[in-house]
């Protein structure tokens, strides 16, 4: 049968609306028929005796439309309803029928496609029942939009949780972004919505048009999208992944590790301002062009980690990352997601080891994002007692809500799982904990048993570290908390709220206020210092000198040391070696190779310039041989959780500003002494637990490193003279304003291969 001639097909005899409820027909048109296959596609029907299909497609532009069966046989489909509604009958056929279908427009432009409604559901029983329980660990293979054959057809199904909607739509460029043409249907009680259109492409870009419960239209991106366009439009984006990875073996050790008995030293990365390229318009490194650089670098300076600040999705340079409206894909600044498997790909072929920052305790406004998705408060609470972070015009999500709960834990297993990420440090834990955080009396509601605890985000936080450590071992998380909540570190069977480590603000405002001082008044501070020893072992700790210490006026690392120029890279030099040698792993800024006078600018690149400097040259040498130090010495990290592990020499010479102590791995031990002023004290007697000789191994004050080279002492024989409650006793030469480390020579230091 030949397409008829006329634009203007006549009105069959009988209408749809004979056949088709008058009502379902306006909530069609109007884009808030639930279920819009019921209407729509090949239909079993029996006219004038005869049984066959009766198959329906709505466009209401076009002027007339086909069905375009197998073996090219196009039947002409008459406009059965003003409003853009054809029907065609067609006898002696049955579903499942395989068809598509033709419009035709003014002008003469065609839109030739398979019909989406003609497919059976593509979400599974079980899918939706996970979903509607708030337990399905891959939610990111069920929601969202997944590049798909059905019946043989390639296409994309896209799925969506809105559970408050009264019609969605599927909007893109393979649409013409027109909320009317692709109506979802609706699941029934697990509140996802879902379609399969055929002939969609990874690349496709689109968003979900939500008809809401009080007559609005919201266009939102996919909360579940696994690539993103770049602000200010913000579309969602299909994609499929084709990459290889080539880091089986790091994989598969991965799985073995205890990240807490192995060496950490972390370099914290913001991806857009580590280097920029200048004559190019100042524009980012992409994923890609980054890698090989940054790999070869941090492991350079012996770092074993990179941390990255957020790479999910954001709208606004300005907020580093912190204000997420994509969870689930890779900011778009710097590449493609398979761009980003790439980057991490490369990290761990050269032994890095990468973490992410990752941001659930709140999430920003966009109203094109997670805000009153569905017309509703559905990832947020309604609350705005409990909705509304007070310092960051943010929006905290509801822990309590189970598919929320899910929408998370899945969130993080999905960056551990499908691009090899290592770790997550969670951002704003305090945040989360606490009902009254931030806010005045009488703006909060207390738990139901009259406290301030969020129940709901303990349970949630319990939930994903219990999860990872289940589905995900070897991987690790750290808790950004900087309050006394107990149990941190502690496993989730013991009550606790099973985070790997906890980063320890405390020791980070203490250490950065005792070493700002000037040395002639730190005699008077040394409690500073010492002071963290007092709570070390209560949570496995995280000592973090991060980008929140150089913005905001409080200036750069270098700038807060005191004195000269020399005497600032001194001390810079060492409170570094401070932090290395103490219990506990480290994290610092990305700039802190390059001590620069200047804080953390996120519009520019770092001043590399700088490398050239002689002083910061010697300054980059001394933090790789550091890291090598660190590395080989297994006492500075074996035994990092076991309270043995440490031991002050002594902590009590506040006169000569001296401090001393041990770092012990069962029968192997370290000496690390600190003299914290500018007066050298030679032949500075401290107890040592054996005899024989020690050798040095770091000297913060080597004139490779741009110290004074004061001291020439190498090794130091140990003798029998009992001193500070220690058998043996060795008298070293401390350079002014430094640290040294020594260990028996007959522990020689042993190269490590972890992370490499």
């Amino acid at each position: 049968m030949s397409p008829a001639d006329s634009p203007d097909e006549p009105i069959q005899e009988q209408r749809a609306s004979e056949v088709v409820d008058p009502g379902d027909l306006d909530r069609l048109f109007a884009g808030r028929h639930a279920t819009p296959h019921t209407i729509l596609g090949a239909h079993p029907a029996r006219r004038s005796g005869v049984d066959g299909v009766v198959v329906r497609a709505f466009h209401p532009d076009a002027v007339r439309a086909e069905c375009v069966i197998e073996n090219d046989k196009d039947v002409s489909m008459p406009r059965v309803e003003p409003r853009g509604l054809f029907e065609v009958f067609l006898p002696d056929q049955s579903p499942p029928l395989a068809y598509g279908l033709r419009f035709h427009f003014e002008g003469g432009h065609v839109w030739e496609r398979d019909d989406p409604y003609r497919f059976l559901p593509t979400l599974g029983e079980l899918d939706l029942h996970l979903i509607g329980e708030g337990t399905h660990r891959r939610l990111w293979e069920a929601l969202g939009a997944q590049p798909h054959v059905a019946d043989g057809v390639a296409g994309v199904r896209f799925s969506l949780w809105a559970p408050n909607a009264t019609g969605v739509s599927v909007v893109g460029d393979f649409c013409g972004w027109d909320g009317r043409l692709l109506p979802m249907r609706s699941l029934g009680a697990s509140g996802v919505w879902e379609l399969f259109i055929p002939d969609v492409e990874a690349g496709a870009m689109y968003k979900f048009e939500i008809q809401t419960k009080t007559g609005s239209v919201r266009l939102k991106a996919d909360p579940m999208g696994q690539a993103a366009e770049l602000p200010p439009r913000n579309a969602s984006k299909v994609v499929e992944s084709h990459y290889r990875w080539r880091d089986a073996k790091w994989m598969s050790e991965r799985r073995h590790r205890d990240v807490t008995r192995e060496p950490v030293s972390i370099y914290e990365v913001h991806l857009g301002s580590w280097a920029r390229v200048p004559e190019e318009g100042n524009r980012w490194l992409g994923y890609r062009q980054i890698a090989p650089r940054l790999a070869a670098h941090v492991r350079e300076l012996g770092f074993t980690h990179v941390e990255l600040m957020p790479i999910s999705e954001f709208p606004f340079d300005g907020s580093w990352g912190y204000q997420v409206t994509g969870y689930y894909a890779p900011t778009a600044r710097y590449g493609t997601p398979d761009d980003f498997r790439y980057f991490v790909d490369v990290m761990h072929q050269h032994g890095i080891g990468v973490i992410l920052d990752w941001v659930p305790a709140h999430f920003p406004r966009d109203d094109w994002a997670l805000r009153r998705f569905d017309g509703t408060a559905l990832y947020e609470h309604d609350d705005p007692r409990r909705a509304e972070h007070p310092d960051w015009g943010t929006l905290i999500f509801n822990y309590g809500r189970r598919e929320v709960a899910n929408f998370l834990v899945s969130n993080a297993l999905y960056w551990l799982d499908v691009f090899h990420i290592d770790g997550l440090r969670v951002d704003a834990v305090a945040s989360m904990l606490y009902l009254d955080y931030s806010r005045e009396e009488g703006g909060w509601e207390p738990n139901r048993y009259g406290g301030r605890e969020n129940l709901e985000a303990i349970d949630f936080l319990r939930e994903l570290n219990a999860v990872i450590a289940s589905e995900q071992p070897g991987c690790f998380t750290a808790a950004e908390e900087s309050t006394a909540w107990p149990g941190v570190t502690r496993s989730v069977s013991e009550g606790g709220l099973g985070f790997t480590f906890k980063w320890n603000m405390g020791w980070m405002h203490d250490t950065l206020g005792y070493f700002g001082r000037d040395p002639v008044h730190r005699r008077w501070h040394q409690d500073e210092l010492t002071f963290a020893m007092l709570y070390e072992h209560s949570e496995r700790f995280l000592m973090p000198l991060s980008h929140d210490e150089v913005v905001h006026g409080k200036g750069s690392l270098l700038s807060r040391m005191p004195g000269d120029e020399w005497q600032r890279f001194a001390n810079l030099r060492t409170m570094f070696t401070y932090q290395w040698t103490r219990p506990g792993k480290q994290l610092v800024f990305m700039d802190s190779e390059l001590a620069p006078w200047d804080e953390w600018n996120h519009q520019k690149s770092l001043d590399w310039h700088l490398a050239g400097d002689p002083l910061r040259a010697a300054f980059a040498t001394f933090l790789s041989d550091l890291g090598s130090v660190y590395k080989q010495l297994n006492a500075l990290w074996h035994c990092d959780p076991d309270p043995e592990s440490f031991q002050w020499i002594d902590c009590q010479d506040r006169e000569q500003s001296v401090v001393s102590y041990l770092r012990r791995d069962h029968e192997r031990h370290v000496v690390v002494a600190m003299n914290l002023t500018p007066t050298p004290r030679p032949r500075y007697r401290i107890g040592v637990p054996s005899g024989g000789r020690y050798v040095k191994r770091l000297d913060s004050d080597a004139t490779d490193y741009g110290g004074s080279g004061w001291s020439t002492q190498t090794s130091e024989q140990a003798e029998a003279i009992p001193w500070h409650g220690f058998p043996f006793s060795v008298e070293l030469d401390l350079p002014p304003l430094s640290a040294v480390v020594f260990s028996p020579e007959s522990e020689a230091p042993v190269e490590t291969e972890h992370r490499r």
